[in-house]
């Protein structure tokens, strides 16, 4: 068979749904190729080509290019879209083909799945479930590889986190652990587990500014932690959503006070007011957030 992949989103980052699909069709010995949505929408009588399309949509931005393949024929699902759908249980866990994407250094992966916090603006509970419990162990998708991106929604809220930190601590690959690490679940011992890692970025997230257990956690995770640099410890800042724009500005000075790199995400962002637009532009563009110190002097 001939078999075309398209990555709807075309981030730089790659698409673990698609990698493990060319991994199971290569196996197979069927051909396999990476794909635009370009290439099938605008490609003319492209579909003579293959026997079989997949795409892989993430981001609901994108829908409507992932309904138009749809309707011509491909299989698709991703969380950008209405319909759920899952791989079948032979390819969700079959060892994923990062050369797919060129570079077989960095290994995608979920240890866990699922978040028990089920925030109402986030749509992993609805999709994977209101409990974090492990699906996979590290040799799943890591067999050597220099990076690990880790791709779990709320490692923390795993009852087997600590064997599970234990084991990236143990492979000696530099870990990003990519999504927000659950501040408010961090103790002295899974700290010391963190430190145990070479960590290449740490992510948490501070969504609600009236959470005061947040910055509380935040303080002693900087007192207790030897990762140091700022910069790998970056913190998500949710805003257009419960947020005055005073919570938001409040959130972005205490964090980059206090050693963190913040970053904003809007929720919703086409109908954001602009001073959050202007306000996300200010803090996400480092080069600037680092020479204007204050937002009240960014004209952006």
């Amino acid at each position: 068979m001939n078999v075309g992949l398209v990555d709807v989103d075309g981030t730089k980052f790659p698409n673990l749904v698609l990698m493990k699909l060319s991994a199971w069709h290569k196996r197979r010995g069927d051909i396999v190729q990476l794909l635009r949505p370009d290439d099938v929408l605008l490609g003319g009588n492209l579909f003579g080509d293959y026997d079989k399309f997949y795409a892989s949509c993430v981001f609901t931005a994108n829908a409507e290019i992932a309904r138009r393949l749809l309707d011509i024929g491909a299989e698709v699902g991703g969380t950008g879209i209405p319909h759920t759908s899952t791989l079948p249980h032979e390819i969700e866990h079959v060892y994923p083909d990062y050369a797919l994407y060129g570079d077989t250094s960095t290994a995608y992966g979920f240890l866990t799945r699922g978040c028990p916090r089920a925030c109402p603006f986030c749509i992993v509970a609805g999709k994977e479930g209101k409990e974090s419990r492990k699906v996979a162990d590290l040799g799943e998708f890591w067999s050597g590889e220099r990076y690990i991106k880790l791709l779990d929604p709320n490692l923390l809220a795993a009852r087997e986190h600590m064997e599970l930190l234990g084991h990236l601590a143990e492979s000696g690959a530099w870990v990003d652990f990519t999504q927000g690490l659950d501040a408010r679940l961090l103790t002295e011992v899974n700290i010391a587990l963190i430190n145990a890692c070479k960590v290449k970025m740490l992510h948490f997230a501070w969504d609600n500014p009236r959470d005061k257990s947040i910055p509380r956690m935040l303080q002693m995770f900087a007192e207790k932690s030897t990762v140091t640099d700022y910069r790998k410890r970056k913190v998500y800042v949710l805003t257009n959503y419960w947020s005055t724009h005073d919570e938001d500005l409040r959130r972005v000075y205490w964090l980059r006070e206090n050693g963190y790199d913040p970053y904003v995400m809007v929720y919703d962002k086409p109908h954001a007011p602009k001073e959050t637009r202007q306000l996300q532009r200010w803090v996400n563009n480092k080069i600037i957030f680092r020479r204007c110190e204050r937002f009240e002097d960014y004209r952006g």
